[in-house]
């Protein structure tokens, strides 16, 4: 089929936005949580990293394989005053790294905007096709 090949790139540009943005919100997450030190499973919070994957029907874009917990150890904080510290005087803290998280975000906030560029060009060429064809 011929229009397949037209709007493949509009479906690779859509499954990049989706997986930018999940990454956006996955980053997000991270950030917010840097100091939480109590989940509903215990602890504090574990750091998520997202895994993706091609899919290779034809090149026709990027999925989300999932959401993981990172394998980061957390850090031992010394705050004898909170909540959660030890008889030593140690909170578990989260490992969250917020300068590596913010490179992160500005990488996924610029690959959201390179696919969002692709898409509305897209969008300008099928519309000056259709005008062509009136």
């Amino acid at each position: 089929m011929e229009n397949e090949g037209v709007f493949r790139a509009m479906n690779v540009s859509a499954t990049g936005l989706d997986a930018q943005w999940r990454r956006i919100q996955m980053i997000a997450s991270n950030v917010a949580n840097a100091e939480t030190t109590r989940t509903p499973q215990g602890g504090p919070y574990q750091p998520k990293k997202i895994v993706f994957s091609t899919i290779m029907d034809g090149l026709q874009g990027v999925k989300v394989e999932g959401v993981f917990d990172s394998d980061r150890e957390p850090r031992l904080v010394q705050n004898p005053g909170h909540p959660d510290a030890d008889d030593e005087g140690f909170v578990r803290m989260p490992d969250v790294n917020i300068p590596e998280e913010m490179v992160g975000m500005m990488a996924a906030s610029r690959a959201y905007e390179a696919n969002l560029a692709v898409m509305d060009r897209f969008r300008k060429v099928t519309e000056e096709a259709f005008n062509l064809l009136r």
